[in-house]
């Protein structure tokens, strides 16, 4: 994320000029503009033009620049944009105002958001421009007959590829080395700046080999021993910082071990709170050291959707007045999916409480 200026406006609001560079920008940008902001950008609009004596030809698709009210953001990570719709409160041609639109912003479009700023939504403006320079990163997986390659991005970790190959002795001796060869194929087609290969026992090894003689595979290789390869695997990647070591601070591994060590501290009775009302008791006993919140649900909260009695906002707030810490996890990522079941919100203590 570059992001230009940052200025002030009436009302408490203030407004920043931002480009963003990458999907995971455009996935932060989600979860910051919410309906009330308003949001500036290019766009193109179907203009319609009914001439004397010509029939309506439908109109013309002409290029403005249009200030939107917001009223709904939809982030479409297939086709690489978000979608900010809303009416139009500023606009060149004065006939277009008050009417619905609908602005598809895509990597390396300029826009501008303004809106009164909550201190978690900076934090991810920052976080998104931090890691504008950090490596891209592919988690491979090999067993015996099966390879895997995930990619690491900050909305959660995709399956890139998934290849199977019968191996053994006699007419199956050949289904190693291709599948070997395939998972080396796959990787460099990736082009990414670090590889970790995982996997357990000595097929990643095997493995190695064919991956450092691959001429498209010019990032760094480093090699993790875990019990199985697929999903179970990344997450094992994941939960022993190896993504983090190649990437100072990494979003996913970070909600990964905050996930782990909730669940080790709900097993042993420990210091730990989930579900919204546990979560506002150990708040106002000043007891929370982390809270750990979905980001599909703080936005519900925020757009006034969901069913809450406390208001998100305020809890946030008074977590950090209290020398508390936030982490906003992500839906598309397990640990993220694990924090739903649990009501979406939950927290690290700083002590045990009855």
């Amino acid at each position: 994320m570059h992001v230009r200026e940052w200025s002030q406006r009436e009302g408490g609001r203030e407004a920043v000029s931002l480009v963003p560079e990458s999907l995971d920008d455009l996935w932060h940008l989600t979860y910051v503009i919410e309906p009330g902001d308003f949001v500036t950008g290019d766009t193109h609009r179907r203009i319609q033009r009914k001439e004397d004596n010509m029939r309506d030809t439908g109109g013309e698709r002409e290029h403005m620049q249009v200030t939107l009210d917001v009223d709904d953001v939809e982030f479409h990570k297939f086709s690489n944009r978000l979608r900010v719709g809303g009416i139009i409160e500023d606009c060149s041609r004065e006939d277009q105002l008050g009417l619905h639109h609908t602005v598809n912003v895509e990597e390396h479009d300029t826009i501008e958001i303004e809106k009164v700023w909550k201190p978690d939504q900076r934090d991810r403006i920052e976080e998104a421009e931090e890691a504008t320079d950090q490596p891209t990163v592919a988690i491979a997986t090999v067993a015996e007959g099966e390879a895997h390659v995930h990619t690491v991005a900050q909305y959660g970790v995709e399956e890139y590829v998934s290849l199977t190959k019968t191996t053994g002795k006699g007419e199956f001796t050949g289904g190693r080395g291709q599948l070997f060869e395939e998972l080396a194929d796959a990787l460099g087609h990736l082009d990414a700046d670090a590889v970790i290969l995982a996997g357990p026992g000595f097929t990643k090894q095997d493995a190695l080999e064919y991956i450092e003689e691959h001429p498209q595979i010019e990032g760094s290789i480093s090699v993790v021993d875990t019990s199985a390869a697929g999903g179970r695997g990344v997450h094992e990647v994941l939960k022993r910082g190896a993504v983090a070591d190649i990437r100072r601070e990494t979003r996913i591994a970070a909600e990964s071990a905050a996930i782990d060590e909730l669940m080790e501290r709900m097993a042993e009775d420990g210091a730990a709170a989930y579900g919204i009302d546990e979560v506002a008791q150990a708040t106002e006993y000043g007891a929370v050291d982390t809270l750990l919140i979905l980001d599909e649900r703080l936005r519900e909260e925020r757009a006034g959707d969901g069913d809450w009695d406390q208001d998100v906002n305020d809890l946030i707030q008074q977590v950090e007045n209290q020398g508390g810490d936030i982490t906003v996890f992500s839906h598309e990522f397990d640990p993220g999916r694990q924090l739903k079941n649990l009501g979406g919100i939950a927290a690290l203590l700083r002590y045990p409480i009855d």
